[in-house]
This record gives structure tokens, sequence and C-alpha cells, in this order.
């Protein structure tokens, strides 16, 4: 039998299910802002509010990995809704939640959250005091979530550890569309969604 896990006590609903996931990419980027992102790990739940996401679309997007087609190292891009996909970079990681129906190729990158849940183990994890530090980038996120290609492929709706829920912050974000940022391709796109009052994104909104 496989044991369940308990999400912290101020989560009162379920993980959001593979129907929220297989909606158009940008609607669901918008739409994770303010859940509760959270991995269990060694009997402690790490996590937070998601307050900054982007939109990587399957056709006419070249900054998209799945632009290229499907190949061995973006595989789970192109699987059900809910999959979580984790691609390396500079030896860290990102980690993105798969959109749309599957074969499609389209994935929210989760580039911050504000860290709620396991604090004292995500600082062991980052090498940092400051909380301010621990999850404002996609690869500090995964760090601190201990969250690495190992995790390519596990599924956000089902997975007992891991999973993204429903319950909204304490405070309503205030949430703007803004340019992604550390791209070289299609800059101009306002995919990049931010909670605008948040002191934990990657780059302050100007």
């Amino acid at each position: 039998m496989v044991q369940r896990f308990s999400p912290p006590k101020m989560l009162h609903s379920d993980c959001l299910g593979a129907a929220f996931y297989g909606r158009p990419t940008a609607v669901v980027a918008k739409e994770l802002i303010g859940k509760a992102l959270l991995h269990h790990v060694d009997g402690q739940w790490l996590g937070g509010w998601i307050v900054e996401t982007e939109a990587y679309l399957d056709q006419g997007d070249p900054a998209s990995h799945s632009a290229r087609g499907k190949t061995a190292s973006n595989a789970s891009m192109f699987s059900d809704p809910g999959t979580l996909y984790v691609y390396p970079i500079h030896a860290k990681h990102c980690l993105n939640a798969v959109t749309q129906p599957a074969d499609q190729g389209a994935a929210v990158l989760i580039r911050a959250i504000e860290p709620v849940w396991g604090l004292d183990v995500m600082r062991r994890l980052r090498g940092y005091d400051d909380v301010r530090r621990l999850t404002r980038g996609p690869a500090m996120l995964c760090q601190a979530l201990q969250i690495d290609r190992d995790d390519d492929g596990r599924c956000l709706v089902s997975d007992e550890r891991l999973g993204v829920f429903t319950d909204s912050m304490p405070r309503a974000p205030v949430v703007r569309a803004t340019k992604r940022i550390g791209i070289s391709k299609a800059k101009h796109r306002n995919l990049r969604f931010v909670d605008v009052n948040s002191n934990y994104l990657s780059r302050q909104v100007g």
C-alpha cells in the first residue's frame, strides 16, 4: 500500500487536477500565481506560494524547448498535463508543469515561490539564512525543494509527495503579465506572470 502524506494543516483542498493543467498555457501560468507548490522530503513538506511563472507555448514560440520537436531530453514536455518537466541548466535545474493535451509540448516554468513551509530545511539546502535568497529564481527553487533531473516525469496530479494545491495565499496576489526574462528568443512576448507585490520575484517588475 502506498503511504499517503497529508500536506500542512493550513492547506484544506486537493492538488490541482489534470483539467487545470490541460488548458491554454498562458491561462495556467497566470492562474498558478498564488497557489501552493509542495514537495515532501524526508518526512517534511517544503514549499510556498507561487509568485512568478512563465508560459512556453507549443506553437510559434522559438524560446520553448518543444520548438525543436520531441527529443529524449524534453520528452516529458509532451506528456500528459500535470507532468513535471525538469531540465538541467548550468549544472542546476528548472521545474515546469506540463500543460494542454498530451503530445503538444507546452509547459509553465515556475520561476519563484514565497517560501513558507520547511524553511529550516530549505536554508540548509540552499546554504543561506535570508529567506529572500531561498527560492527567488528557478534554479534556486529546485535546490531549495530538492528537485533535480531524477524528478523529471513525476505527476503533479497523482504523486503523493509532490503537487500544487488549490488553496490561495492569505493575501490576494496582484497578477501582471510582463516580458519573459533569461531568454534570447521571442523576448517581446508578455508571457511572464508575477505577483507584483511579492518580495520574492527573481527580478522585480520595473
